[in-house]
């Protein structure tokens, strides 16, 4: 069964969806296609997205690795800042409204940031998975996701949903369901309908309680 870490899978599989989109739109920019002011629109929102989880990964999942295996810790510290700097490269890039520049920064950003994810899920999520509780995977996984504004709750749903899988659909709506309130989950399943379309009579099958709440 998924456990409370799973949810933290999802969401990389978000990331790494939107990067590849963001990425490809870069290209086409830089080989003359229109529309290289929606990918910078695009790629904002999910800086934003990014920058919530890594912060809440800095605040919360990494103390927590270095309380179990203190010597990987610092790794995935420096994986932060490198990721940090090629951002700064990739923003400086956007804010010149430069195609060339821009596909240029967004490769090497995706390129570092897919390395990255692949080595949390494989690596640290692992470790953490294996060597703390459930219940305390529950507890880090619900601090970390309320660095996230409540407010930008609908936008972070209605992004995220279409970009991942059924199966990462079930874990994160489980997770939530664990995690938050009756109302948080009732408001939740509200922005998960429209946000899955035609998917949403699958989802429901694997977690009934959406149609109810």
């Amino acid at each position: 069964m998924a456990g409370p870490i799973d949810a933290v899978g999802a969401i990389h599989n978000a990331f790494r969806r939107d990067m590849e989109l963001i990425d490809t739109a870069a290209l086409e920019s830089a080989r003359g296609k229109p529309g290289l002011a929606a990918t910078v629109e695009r790629f904002r929102f999910f800086n934003e997205v990014l920058e919530w989880h890594a912060h809440g990964e800095d605040e919360v999942i990494l103390p927590l690795l270095e309380s179990i295996a203190p010597s990987v810790y610092v790794t995935y510290e420096q994986d932060h800042r490198a990721l940090d700097a090629a951002f700064d490269d990739l923003n400086h890039a956007v804010s010149l409204r430069d195609p060339l520049e821009t596909a240029r920064a967004t490769k090497a950003f995706k390129f570092h940031l897919d390395l990255h994810l692949d080595k949390e899920d494989t690596h640290m999520y692992r470790l953490i998975s294996e060597r703390v509780s459930l219940a305390e995977q529950g507890q880090a996984v619900g601090r970390m996701a309320s660095h996230a504004p409540r407010d930008r709750f609908p936008e972070v749903v209605a992004w995220m949903f279409p970009l991942i899988g059924n199966e990462d659909r079930v874990n994160m709506t489980r997770s939530w369901q664990v995690g938050m309130p009756p109302e948080g989950f009732a408001l939740a399943a509200k922005l998960i309908e429209p946000a899955v379309g035609d998917d949403w009579t699958e989802l429901t099958r694997h977690v009934p309680q959406l149609a109810g709440a």
